[in-house]
């Protein structure tokens, strides 16, 4: 066995878009050599490549613990595998040895113990894993789900206090348990337990939980009824009070550490910090995307009706955008200071419909390319036609990109997948609508209307 130091600092590794080793420091590759493995070839440790193969598709970051033999021991190890347009990087820490035999009346994990069945979530509470069966004994599809957020497999219910258990486990990165849920699709009420996992750098990596299966479904619907809501009532606005504000004060924290507001600090350490901003950024932008999903999901939601001028929103939208543009030199083109496109709708609303739309554009343009924002009306309507240079939108996701949590390629950055469903709700509810015209390789051109003024 290798001398095992645990407090070795974490070793990186290489993989190339088709699971090849391309690199990987001396101690990894030792491992990999102990399986049959050599650069130039797939990484030989099943559980690590596996970990490899599914970042890849899902195209998320997932941290994982695992356990590998190293002679005839074992070594437990934190793995975190991200994803890029090449490859993979992998970040391997832990290097805890253990003798590769346990005792007969060693207590297993709680989730062997308590669970019907398990998963575990990135960071983003982004599914990563559930037990490969599952989805056959209890009416979903497993495979489908992978990548997709909580929320999509577990309608999360309140508990006897009002609050949520998840919520507070996030907000403290710890443990959490009897999160009472359905299982969307079957009816069937479920108990979530989950433990939190930590990267090599230490940093929250998302959970392992298990699922407890209570009771018999419940009646089925009747036929024609409304599809049950992605979270149960309340949810959202639980979640803006436990998270927002420790968010807020996470990237605060983060963003001055990273300016050196209180002296300067080593480079790597800025750079830490840059990442921990960037990701409570990312979660208080779920955040506000679930609210928003929640409130236009309740069957009295309303938005004012109120004159507006629809150029002005397009320009105050795309100058929130103009910072977001600069970092990736790309160039908003916006409607000129002197047009206007009076319509009625609910200014706020209509700015943030664009706000997402230009975002988008920006999002998926080129470096250097440029996001045109044009406005027009005709005898019922006032739009802005925002048109980006992106690689664009095949005919046959069109229609699933205006879907709760619909993503075209999930191996691209993006968000949550919910900000052109609730735009389009948005913009119906105003008399409007949001429309799209792309083909690959041409770009992506989207149409928002509200009714004129």
């Amino acid at each position: 066995m290798n001398a095992v130091d645990p407090l070795l600092h974490p070793i990186v590794a290489r993989c190339d878009a088709d699971g090849r080793l391309v690199h990987a420091d001396p101690r990894f590759l030792d491992l990999v050599a102990q399986a049959g493995g050599a650069v130039g070839g797939d990484v030989a440790l099943p559980e690590i490549a596996a970990l490899v193969r599914l970042s890849r598709r899902l195209g998320i970051a997932i941290a994982r613990t695992v356990v590998v033999a190293d002679g005839d021991d074992d070594l437990d190890l934190s793995i975190r595998v991200e994803p890029d347009a090449s490859g993979v990087t992998l970040t391997v820490g832990g290097w805890q040895a253990r003798p590769a035999w346990r005792p007969a009346n060693e207590r297993a994990s709680f989730q062997t113990v308590e669970a019907d069945w398990q998963w575990e979530s990135d960071a983003t509470l982004r599914l990563t894993h559930v037990t490969p069966d599952a989805g056959a004994r209890y009416g979903f599809d497993a495979g489908a789900i992978l990548g997709q957020p909580l929320v999509r497999l577990f309608a999360l219910a309140e508990d006897d206090d009002g609050s949520f258990p998840i919520l507070g486990a996030v907000a403290a990165q710890m443990r959490f348990d009897a999160q009472e849920a359905e299982l969307r699709g079957t009816g069937r009420r479920v108990l979530l337990s989950a433990e939190p996992q930590i990267d090599a750098r230490g940093r929250f990596a998302g959970f392992t939980g298990g699922v407890a299966m209570l009771g018999a479904p419940a009646p089925a619907t009747t036929e024609g009824a409304e599809p049950a809501p992605i979270m149960a009532a309340g949810f959202g606005e639980q979640l803006d009070r436990s998270l927002r504000r420790p968010l807020e004060r996470i990237i605060s924290s983060a963003s001055g550490m990273s300016a050196g507001v209180d002296g300067p600090i080593a480079e790597r350490y800025s750079g830490y910090a840059n990442d921990i901003a960037s990701a409570g950024r990312h979660l208080l932008g779920l955040v506000d995307d679930l609210v928003d999903l929640e409130a236009v999901e309740r069957h009295d939601f309303t938005v004012a009706a109120e004159p507006l001028d629809l150029a002005d929103a397009a320009r105050r939208a795309a100058g929130l955008l103009s910072v977001r543009a600069a970092e990736r030199s790309v160039r908003i083109d916006r409607p000129a200071f002197d047009e206007s496109a009076p319509a009625t709708g609910d200014f706020r609303r209509a700015v943030q419909v664009l706000v997402n739309l230009i975002g988008n554009a920006v999002r998926y343009s080129p470096r250097g390319g440029s996001v045109w924002v044009r406005v027009t009306q005709d005898d019922t309507h006032a739009c802005v036609i925002v048109a980006d240079q992106g690689k664009g939108i095949a005919d046959t996701d069109q229609a699933m990109i205006f879907e709760k949590f619909g993503r075209v390629d999930t191996s691209e950055a993006g968000g949550s997948g919910l900000g052109l469903y609730i735009s389009r709700r948005l913009a119906r509810a105003m008399g409007g609508d949001i429309t799209v015209d792309s083909a690959p390789g041409a770009g992506a051109r989207f149409v928002f209307t509200l009714p004129l003024g």
